[in-house]
């Protein structure tokens, strides 16, 4: 599939059909490499001069909306996948593919009455693709809370011993807690393990002899249960961390794991929940968007061919597909057929820099812009 379309339109004297065999003929011998489809446009309400001049102001900037929410919700498609691990679907408008949809583009009459105003279908699409972006930012608002209070759990679990949750590290064989015994934990730096065996009887009175135990060790600090009488423990705690040891608070409650691990259980499955539900309505309203964009790069290229060609519409809209290798010959057959007796003049302005309206209008002497499915 091209990531990579022109829409261009030809000017028209008498019938399309043989200003179609012809371009078809020289792509075939000059650029044969290079894919080629007939766009089709219905007969559109032109209105007033004015009203297209007034129009044709507000295209680039309705383009550029409608393709970047195009992109939003592609990428946010690909990041959903990439975080699941789950193999990628083909995006599709009505379970066509999205290239064949462009490339066989229908006019949807129920949806876009062709009687219709052109500002009136513009303002329609611009509008409903808005709604759809306002949408998608609820929903990932929402799945992203989810995801934050999951890393944050994450993050206290897996973080050093200094700051992480302990409550998976210590067992209640571990812990003693009576009238007069405590039991505390004490995170102590790996190089000082040695300082702390040889010197925790003797920071304060009333220690329990041989009660440190190692129960855990990460890359920075191990961690140490220590036993001693509860009226000494402020003090122990005090001159622990004069030594560079620090005692954690910690109170050991099984029902409080319980519940974290219930809590921690929930925001797994509601992570889960919305992340499929937000990939199938990524899914969808991708292809509303792309379906949307697709008809107002229709009344686009209707709207800039009268400007350019002027009325009644006469002229030739196609969808050009070419490798990077083969624009420029793929340009001079479509400059060859346009029929422009000021041709040179819209070279010159091209090499001038009109092609810097980011690359979207081209400077030639036909109707010409670019999609970027990517």
């Amino acid at each position: 599939m091209a990531s990579r379309y022109w829409v261009v339109s030809l000017p028209v004297k008498d019938s399309a059909s043989p200003l179609w065999n012809r371009l078809q003929d020289q792509i075939s011998r000059h650029s044969f490499d290079t894919p080629l489809y007939r766009f089709s446009i219905p007969n559109l309400r032109v209105g007033t001069l004015d009203s297209l001049l007034s129009l044709s102001d507000d295209l680039l900037k309705s383009n550029s909306f409608l393709e970047s929410v195009s992109h939003k919700i592609r990428r946010q498609i690909e990041d959903l996948e990439r975080v699941s691990g789950a193999e990628s679907n083909a995006l599709t408008v009505d379970g066509v593919p999205v290239d064949s949809y462009l490339t066989r583009f229908v006019w949807d009459e129920a949806k876009y009455p062709t009687m219709s105003p052109l500002k009136e279908i513009v303002d329609g699409i611009h509008s409903s693709v808005v709604k759809i972006e306002d949408d998608l930012k609820v929903r990932l608002a929402e799945y992203n809370n989810v995801r934050s209070q999951l890393n944050a759990i994450n993050r206290k679990q897996s973080g050093s011993l200094a700051v992480r949750d302990l409550s998976s590290l210590v067992k209640p064989e571990d812990i003693i807690s009576s009238e007069h015994l405590i039991t505390l934990l004490a995170v102590v730096p790996k190089y000082s393990q040695k300082d702390w065996l040889a010197s925790y009887e003797t920071l304060t009175n009333y220690v329990v002899p041989r009660s440190s135990k190692k129960l855990f060790e990460d890359n920075e600090y191990a961690l140490y249960t220590v036993t001693l009488f509860r009226r000494v423990a402020d003090n122990f705690r005090t001159t622990s961390r004069e030594k560079g040891f620090q005692i954690r608070d910690f109170e050991y409650s099984s029902e409080a794991q319980e519940g974290r691990k219930q809590e921690m259980d929930k925001l797994v499955q509601d992570q889960e929940s919305l992340r499929g539900s937000l990939l199938q309505w990524c899914y969808t309203s991708y292809g509303e968007v792309f379906s949307s964009w697709m008809h107002f790069c229709a009344v686009r290229i209707f709207a800039e061919s009268i400007l350019r060609y002027g009325l009644p519409p006469s002229f030739l809209s196609c969808v050009v597909a070419p490798a990077t290798k083969s624009e420029k010959k793929v340009r001079s057959i479509l400059e060859g057929l346009s029929d422009a007796a000021n041709s040179t003049f819209w070279k010159s302005e091209d090499e001038a820099g009109m092609a810097g309206l980011g690359g979207d209008v081209d400077g030639h002497p036909y109707v010409s812009f670019t999609i970027n499915l990517l």
